[in-house]
């Protein structure tokens, strides 16, 4: 009906043409005629209403544009698992524990009431000792002392820090005091008053390699001979040396497509060491061991995972190739995590060589991802607290250790390699079997 409707109209118009009309005319169809065009307006717009719409690609998200799934940024994106498989949330660890990497004078910035509820969630936790990282030397570790053992001694052992610096200008390497020749020789001294203040141990943050300059620019190198009185002096001394060297794979390659951290990287780009002016990754972990093999006398323990977490087989060599090294774990659950099962057995293997830590202080929710991720089989669980996560977008597994490993990872391993700690853990022990009145 519709198309006989079509053609009549089409025969009018072809009439009105042939007929030369002045378009410049009000000409008009007849009455029936304009009734008849109505018409065929009306059921072909009706027909054309009850066709599919063609979707427009949504445009560019805005700031404030309303989000759909199409234009979902992955800043929002938050995927909650379907996966159900039984779950043992653990609420302390089930043994006393040292946790050998604890920065309090950083984290909790000198605040005595922040550092009182950090006792607290330690004893909540079932942690007996920490030890910090923060000491520093000379006038800053007496105030770090005070700081921290005015009200717990017995709760703390502390690390003393190089100053490379020293006096010198921040933006001009040739004034700092690392580059005076007795630096080495000094350093070595003040270590030894350090013992004598209450220190035990030295650490080493990863800017010795990624951040000090030589006069010419250059980066210091960790395995420099000028730092060799401070290795020896160490091992003199009975100091562990705590050294932070390198950092995640990840963090020295391009942020692109194919970085597992890019969005970790992305956040904080200025994390990354990729590209001319840094070492490799390679070159960094190569000047570590230099002094690992040169000092054999000095105990030397690997912060996070020796930064290889990602490649348990390179630490096992290294573990097999140098009795004096050892590696704590903080801050890598969330790598040892996700290969369960190569990571309980580098656990079973090297449990005398591998100390508890956590990088913190951290809170409760994240200290009890520790503790699960030790001590159970559960699967595909969160590796810490943060909405975001922090390391890459993936969960956890835990290896369920035994008890006679979780002992020595614990705190056996922290009570062998450093002074003080096993009187303050035994001290702990104590006191919880036998509370005061």
């Amino acid at each position: 009906m519709i198309d006989l409707l079509l053609a009549k109209l089409h025969s009018q118009s072809i009439a009105m043409r042939s007929q030369s009309l002045d378009r410049r005319t009000s000409t008009r169809f007849p009455a029936a005629d304009r009734w008849l065009l109505m018409t065929i307006l009306f059921i072909v717009g009706c027909r054309f209403e009850n066709r599919p719409a063609k979707i427009a690609p949504p445009p560019e998200t805005q700031s404030g544009a309303e989000t759909t799934p199409a234009n979902l940024p992955l800043a929002d994106f938050r995927p909650e698992p379907m996966l159900n498989v039984t779950k043992h949330p653990l609420e302390q660890a089930r043994f006393p524990v040292v946790d050998v990497h604890v920065h309090p004078k950083i984290r909790l910035e000198n605040s005595t009431k922040r550092l009182d509820e950090f006792v607290e969630l330690m004893d909540a936790q079932n942690i007996a000792v920490g030890v910090s990282l923060d000491g520093g030397l000379g006038e800053q570790l007496n105030a770090h002392c005070k700081y921290l053992w005015t009200r717990h001694r017995d709760r703390f052992v502390i690390f003393a820090n190089i100053d490379w610096q020293g006096k010198g200008e921040a933006t001009n390497p040739a004034t700092w005091d690392c580059q005076q020749p007795d630096f080495g020789i000094r350093m070595a001294q003040q270590l030894a008053a350090a013992k004598e203040q209450g220190a035990c141990g030295l650490k080493v943050f990863k800017d010795l390699g990624l951040v000090y300059r030589n006069p010419d620019g250059t980066l210091v190198r960790v395995d420099d001979p000028r730092w060799d009185p401070i290795w020896a002096a160490c091992g003199e001394l009975g100091f562990p040396v705590l050294i932070h060297t390198a950092d995640p794979k990840a963090f020295f390659l391009p942020i692109d497509a194919t970085n597992e951290r890019w969005e970790e990287l992305k956040r904080h780009p200025e994390w990354s060491f990729a590209g001319p002016g840094f070492p490799s990754y390679d070159e960094l972990i190569e000047q570590f061991l230099h002094i690992v093999a040169r000092h054999p006398q000095t105990t030397f323990i690997g912060a996070h995972v020796a930064s290889s977490a990602e490649d348990l087989s390179a630490v096992c060599r290294w573990l097999d190739t140098y009795p004096n090294l050892h590696v704590d774990l903080a801050a890598r659950i969330a790598e040892l995590g996700r290969q369960p099962y190569t990571s309980r057995e580098f656990f079973l293997r090297y449990a005398d060589r591998i100390l508890f830590a956590t990088d913190g202080p951290r809170a409760a929710e994240r200290l009890k991802y520790h503790w699960r991720f030790l001590e159970t089989y559960d699967e595909y669980f969160p590796y810490a607290e943060n909405p975001f996560p922090p390391q890459g977008f993936w969960q956890i597994y835990g290896v369920g250790l035994p008890d006679e490993v979780l002992r020595k990872v614990y705190f056996e391993n922290a009570c062998k390699l450093i002074s003080g700690v096993r009187e303050r853990h035994q001290t702990f022990v104590t006191r919880a079997v036998s509370p005061a009145p």
